[in-house]
């Protein structure tokens, strides 16, 4: 049988119904591309975004849905599916299309289900973690179990790799195309649109000639009775905002609480907390100016013809540019390809465009990287180097040309038994120097620095989502933890549940550059340790000649750490900074199964990875 007949065999075989029977399925899509992203920063939309683009310059009707505002079951109706997803925590799905990964990898779901569906995979991931690509590699099988026919290999693309993910991502496109294009040719009499034409914007803004015409709508906050969420933060206010560093560090370090009474939030140590920061009143103010918008001005957006995506729903309707700038549009990143893609389309001055268009190419890469990527140079920054450009800029593409600010993550540093109706974190703030005259700064971590002398005011809009550490709920589990620097965040929250809970066999590992200038928690530890609550190993790595890391102390307490994961059944967890950190870690901790257990280096690694499947070895870094 022909894969072409294999397709056009009757879906009652493989029992459809369990696929229409989960969701209601509105039939065959009349759409010939469907582009489905799992993205948990924003890169894997962009990128599918961008596919969205050039399907529609080829003619392609297309749509671009998140995977979780997309009814799975109306995949088996589906013709031809691209799906663009990265990888987050140990090879964990997006949030954001963690429903569609559950249903999908059910095992009721006949093998040949999705016999119709045409699809390709792209993944987008970095190869110095482990799980590079996971979800792309696993989603790409398990469509082939269900029976669908894949266009081409599954694109692995990769941060690491010289040219950046495009290096993977441009000739994986090329070949896609080809392959879409001879099965879906788009309509012969309409030829495709010219690279330096504009499309259609996504929405037009409709300016409201008063503001009292239609009185502002503020955006939705969670009402208590429910679990605040993303569409529906909880306004907490900031009860206190402290450095925790010396003055004179180099390093500026927050502790922060947030006042979640009433909020109805619950959460266990490992879980985290949300928020979406605010671009400054200086780049607001800057970003008006140049494109000669008026703050207080108000609008309603309403999608256009091509477009099948609702108004995004945190922007209120009416809402203000003032409120679109300063609490929408990510005008502080640095911006990707796409930005310069379509910049291009807008400008009639030739050197402006000629700098676009280099910057847009495949070939133009490298020139990006050193314009942009390298510097740090923001999507505002850019705007004032096009002058020109900026000046035909139409505000309805807006939308199209900068994402929305993204959400930020971090580690709860308490324990709600501990510390009932609070919420504190650790934010190292970013700042650094580049060849860029304006230092760098990082969006959220200023943003909440920039709250401390207000705090009794400041009400930042949050949320909480489940971590990916989980701590034993055994008592006689004694647990070790290695966290240097704001890695020690949610180790806190540990130690505070677990003291509270009578659990007192926990082992920390913290390090930091100077007993003096950064050590983070320093008087709690004492106390805890004085009532026999906790053992503390500290490495100083800056206070003595040669550095002294958190991995040298885990090789020096080789015995002890033998005895409590050998025969007390411990748990080891790694908190921190994804560089060398775990890495060095995990190689001292195979030396101590070597040092103490007389065994093999690959049979230390066989331990690490048998811990790390029965849950006993965890870890949780960032870049």
């Amino acid at each position: 049988m022909t894969s072409s007949e294999h397709r056009r065999r009757s879906l009652s075989e493989y029992g459809s119904v369990l696929w229409t029977g989960l969701a209601q399925c509105d039939g065959m899509s009349s759409h010939t591309l469907l582009l489905l992203y799992g993205s948990q920063t924003g890169t894997a939309q962009d990128t599918a975004e961008r596919i969205g683009r050039q399907a529609q310059r080829r003619r392609i009707a297309v749509r671009v849905q998140a995977l979780d505002t997309y009814n799975v079951a109306n995949l088996i109706s589906e013709a031809l599916v691209v799906f663009v997803c990265s990888t987050t925590g140990q090879g964990d799905p997006p949030d954001n299309m963690k429903n569609f990964w559950r249903f999908l990898f059910r095992k009721s779901l006949p093998s040949g289900s999705l016999c119709r569906l045409d699809y390709a995979v792209l993944g987008l991931g970095d190869s110095s973690y482990p799980k590079f690509n996971f979800v792309a590699k696993k989603l790409y099988k398990r469509l082939l179990q269900l029976g669908a026919n894949a266009l081409l290999p599954v694109g692995l693309a990769d941060d690491q790799h010289d040219l950046g993910p495009d290096g993977v991502i441009d000739p994986w496109l090329n070949l896609f195309w080809q392959k879409a294009l001879a099965l879906y040719p788009p309509p012969a009499d309409l030829s495709p649109f010219r690279d330096e034409d504009p499309l259609p914007p996504r929405y037009v803004f409709h300016f409201l000639d008063d503001a009292t015409e239609k009185p502002l709508v503020k955006p939705m906050l969670a009402d208590g009775q429910t679990p605040p969420s993303s569409a529906r933060p909880f306004p907490a206010r900031m009860v206190s905002n402290q450095r925790v560093t010396a003055s004179g560090h180099f390093q500026d370090v927050r502790h922060i609480e947030f006042d979640i009474a009433g909020s109805n939030i619950q959460y266990r140590a490992g879980d985290v907390v949300m928020m979406r920061p605010w671009n400054s009143p200086e780049d607001v103010e800057q970003f008006c100016q140049l494109l000669r918008l008026n703050p207080d001005s108000c609008f309603v957006l309403t999608p256009t013809d091509n477009n099948t995506a609702p108004v995004p729903v945190r922007l209120p309707q009416p809402c203000s540019i003032r409120f679109l700038v300063q609490e929408f549009l990510d005008i502080a990143a640095v911006p990707r390809r796409s930005f310069f893609e379509l910049l291009a389309t807008f400008t009639t001055n030739e050197l402006e465009r000629e700098k676009l268009a280099e910057f847009s190419s495949a070939q133009g890469q490298n020139e990006l990287h050193t314009y942009c990527s390298r510097p740090r140079r923001t999507a505002l920054e850019v705007l004032a180097d096009f002058p020109h450009t900026t000046a035909e800029l139409n505000v309805n593409y807006l939308l199209d040309l900068f994402p929305e600010i993204q959400p930020r993550s971090f580690s709860i540093a308490s324990s709600l038994l501990a510390h009932p109706d609070r919420i504190q974190i650790l934010v190292a703030v970013v700042k650094y120097k580049t060849r860029l005259h304006k230092p760098r700064k990082g969006l959220c971590s200023s943003w909440l620095a920039s709250l401390a002398s207000s705090h009794g005011e400041a009400c930042v809009p949050l949320w909480v989502k489940k971590g990916g550490l989980k701590f034993p709920q055994d008592h006689n589990s004694p647990v070790i933890m290695v966290g240097p620097g704001t890695g020690v965040a949610p180790f806190r929250a540990a130690i505070q549940e677990r003291i509270a809970e009578g659990k007192t066999a926990n082992v920390l590992f913290f390090g930091c550059r100077s007993e003096s200038k950064d050590f983070y928690c320093r008087e709690e530890w004492e106390q805890k340790i004085q009532a026999g609550h906790m053992t503390l190993f500290t490495a100083f790595s800056r206070d003595q000649e040669d550095k002294v890391y958190v991995q040298h102390r885990v090789k020096e307490q080789a015995k002890l750490l033998w005895d409590l994961i050998v025969n007390k059944n411990a748990f080891f967890y790694i908190a921190g900074n994804a560089k060398q950190m775990p890495t060095a870690v995990c190689d001292a901790l195979k030396e101590v199964f070597q040092q103490e257990g007389g065994v093999t280096e690959s049979q230390a690694q066989e331990m690490l990875d048998s811990m790390e499947k029965t849950g006993r070895f965890q870890s949780e870094t960032w870049s």
